[in-house]
């Protein structure tokens, strides 16, 4: 097939998957990435919850950035395209603290046609400061936080959630409350830790991890969990693979798995 012929063949599942993202019942057309994305609009797990993706790219060795904490660009063009399709798919786009700090993102849908999603950004003890480019422009943010404080930080709404044991903000009260907004398809951006708590918790119902051609060798690793001590107390997953670029992601069906859960 042709480039033209490809990018026409995308163009119309993307009308389509817009059309889903907005209430309408438009049909999924036949092309490789449809799988991909049409979990999204399945119904949630559990009545009044919401459909949760995670997200990474990490290198073959299983990084997500250097020990220094640079991670621009560990995935492709594909990549991040990709990236920005899920948000324009999602109600909602969350993050953590720390990848607000490291690379102060936009969160938008500038590479693909689409809406912008609600920014929500997981900064329990409100240690950012409100000069970050998703507190002063863009679309709504809103700041999820265990402290008290100003209803506002800079532009964003503020949400206060109760602490989990871990004095974090409790990611499965955050679905409920995003969900309870009308927001039932919440994409986890990153970084590491914040997915890994998601996942952790049993809250993911899909996870996509880029795998880039490239070895680090050291630094930090895509996800941090609690130590098992056999290969059969690990997470397996039903999963496919589809190309993106130069790099390749990895779908994976999680469920609400949560192997973790009685870990220490």
């Amino acid at each position: 097939m042709t480039q033209p012929a490809a990018d026409a063949e995308m163009d119309r599942l993307w009308t389509a998957l817009l059309d889903r993202a907005a209430g309408g019942h438009a049909a999924l057309p036949e092309h490789p990435l449809r799988a991909l994305f049409a979990p999204l609009f399945a119904a949630p797990r559990q009545a009044g919850g919401a459909v949760v993706v995670g997200r990474l790219a990490q290198s073959l060795d299983g990084r997500i950035a250097a020990c220094n904490g640079a991670s621009q660009w560990i995935g492709g063009a594909g990549d991040l395209r990709h990236t920005h399709r899920l948000r324009a798919l999602c109600h909602a786009v969350v993050v953590g603290a720390g990848t607000i700090a490291a690379d102060d993102p936009q969160l938008t849908t500038r590479l693909v046609p689409g809406p912008h999603p609600l920014r929500v950004v997981l900064d329990p003890r409100r240690r950012l400061a409100s000069h970050y480019r998703i507190f002063t422009e863009g679309p709504p943010t809103l700041l999820v936080t265990t402290t008290e404080g100003p209803d506002r930080h800079g532009q964003a709404e503020v949400l206060r959630l109760p602490a989990d044991t871990d004095a974090r903000c409790d990611v499965a009260g955050l679905i409920a409350a995003l969900a309870a907004r009308g927001l039932t398809r919440i994409f986890v951006e990153g970084g590491g830790v914040t997915v890994s708590r998601f996942l952790r918790a049993g809250c993911l119902d899909r996870l996509h991890i880029t795998i880039a051609p490239l070895i680090l060798g050291s630094g930090r690793p895509a996800f941090v969990l609690p130590e098992v001590t056999c290969i059969q107390d690990g997470l397996r997953a039903p999963w496919m693979v589809h190309p993106l670029g130069d790099d390749i992601l990895v779908d994976m069906a999680i469920d609400g798995a949560r192997p973790w859960s009685n870990a220490t």
